[in-house]
């Protein structure tokens, strides 16, 4: 399922944008409702559950730890 979403950790995409993110959310959500562009009457819940996956991918890629990063540094006492 969603072959095309890349990896967005560390060290395989050094730098993830919020656009990054937003393009996984996007094709996420296409994928799992079935519809590339939802019809008006369900513009919101497909904007709003893009929102919700946008800031769970954010909030999983930002809690990560990643052997060898320097995030992962950063963390290590």
């Amino acid at each position: 399922m969603c072959r095309s979403i890349k990896t967005l950790r560390p060290p395989t995409t050094p730098t993830v944008t919020d656009e990054d993110i937003r393009a996984a959310a996007l094709q996420y959500v296409r994928k799992v409702s079935g519809f590339r562009a939802p019809a008006a009457r369900n513009r919101a819940v497909f904007d709003d559950a893009v929102d919700a996956v946008s800031a769970a991918t954010r909030e999983l890629l930002d809690g990560l730890q990643v052997r060898g990063s320097a995030a992962a540094r950063q963390h290590s006492p």
